[in-house]
């Protein structure tokens, strides 16, 4: 079987000669510790890791296409630093908020989550319907850099692929609270819920109009809606505001993936998602991740509960991987035992592995997973 196979077959609860392996991925401070434990510098960390463990890394025919698939904001604010005092910087970021961060960092640690960082947000550039106009107008759909001119070729090349294709899809609540920030939308959802509607309808049409240009060139293997829409132990607004604002986004998009080919649509959120599985199901969603354990999930009891409705991707306690040993193997024993059983999960680290797991328990953990897999 293929890697594609393995990913695409497990998610979907399907016969498998191994299940996909995928323990999790470092941040870049989790990295520099490995280094200083034994992980070599300038070697790929992933297959050095399946190198020790003894795990056979089958080469990939061909060459390895990624088609460029852009839902951001076009053109992007300015970056720029607003006032350095105290060890921090005020920024305006990429995509126009105004944020205060350690001047340990910099611009590249706000496009993407490469590491842990913690940040204020103090402004942010949707504020009324004046400012939303303005918004609107970086949102076109049909911008030429949004897709490769070539997309047709694109897809004819990779076709016949051995290797995963996935994208990364924002969804309402997350696009709607860059907008906004998460205060004011929560406050806006109470207040003028007319004004959230437009938004959210907005970005539906966007992001839909956007499929419908790579429609017949490209099937993914999997899209991931991004949200980021719980705490611990409750989701960050109530699943009625989820149902009336989101879970019509949700299944718009369920709907159109699936009628380009793609099986398996992923969304992810931190924190406790008890209260939003049932209405992901409803909106045709089949996957979630990274089922954090901190939160309050149990993958287990959600199995029992969801059966074959939700496929898992995560789930096991990053703390307890910190503290290896027999804690770590109880952990994993209690979670991938039953649900390997049972298909629908690829087993991983509940989130970015973070810099207080060692190079040494990492690679016990991996290993003990690759066993319990099928791989060694």
């Amino acid at each position: 079987m293929t890697e594609r196979e393995r990913y695409v077959k497990t998610l979907l609860f399907e016969k498998v000669d191994k299940v996909f392996f995928s323990p999790g991925g470092p941040r870049e401070s989790t990295l520099k510790r490995w280094h200083s434990e034994g992980l070599p510098e300038g070697v790929n960390w992933f297959e050095y890791l399946c190198e020790k463990i003894g795990i056979g890394i089958v080469k990939r025919r061909g060459e390895e296409i990624y088609p460029s698939i852009s839902f951001d904001m076009i053109p992007p604010f300015e970056e720029k630093i607003l006032e350095h005092k105290d060890g921090h910087y005020l920024v305006q970021d990429i995509k126009g908020a105004i944020v205060e961060i350690s001047d340990n960092f910099d611009f590249t640690y706000l496009r993407s989550a490469k590491d842990f960082v913690t940040r204020k947000w103090h402004k942010f550039p949707v504020e009324n319907l004046s400012d939303w106009e303005e918004m609107k107008k970086r949102y076109n759909p049909e911008s030429p850099e949004r897709i490769p001119s070539d997309i047709k070729e694109i897809g004819e090349k990779i076709k016949d692929r051995d290797y995963i294709i996935s994208i990364g899809i924002p969804g309402p609540f997350w696009q709607l609270r860059d907008w906004c920030g998460f205060e004011n939308l929560c406050i806006l959802m109470a207040t003028e819920p007319d004004f959230v509607m437009e938004m959210a309808n907005f970005w539906n049409a966007f992001v839909l109009t956007v499929l419908d240009r790579i429609e017949g060139h490209i099937v993914f293997d999997s899209v991931v809606i991004n949200e980021d829409m719980a705490y611990k132990e409750k989701s960050m607004i109530s699943p009625a505001m989820a149902r009336k604002f989101l879970v019509p986004v949700w299944s718009a998009w369920s709907s159109k993936l699936k009628e380009m080919g793609c099986k398996v649509i992923i969304l992810d959120s931190d924190g406790y998602i008890g209260e939003l599985i049932p209405l992901w199901i409803e909106a045709g969603i089949n996957c979630c991740s990274p089922i954090e354990v901190a939160a309050g999930n149990d993958i287990v009891e959600f199995r029992k509960i969801y059966g074959r409705n939700m496929a898992y991707v995560g789930g096991i306690d990053k703390r307890a991987i910190a503290k290896g040993g027999d804690i770590m193997k109880r952990e994993v024993y209690r979670v991938v035992l039953p649900l390997l059983k049972e298909g629908g999960y690829i087993p991983g680290c509940d989130h970015g592995v973070p810099p207080d797991i060692s190079w040494q328990n990492f690679l016990d953990y991996s290993k003990l997973l690759a066993q319990l897999q099928g791989w060694i």
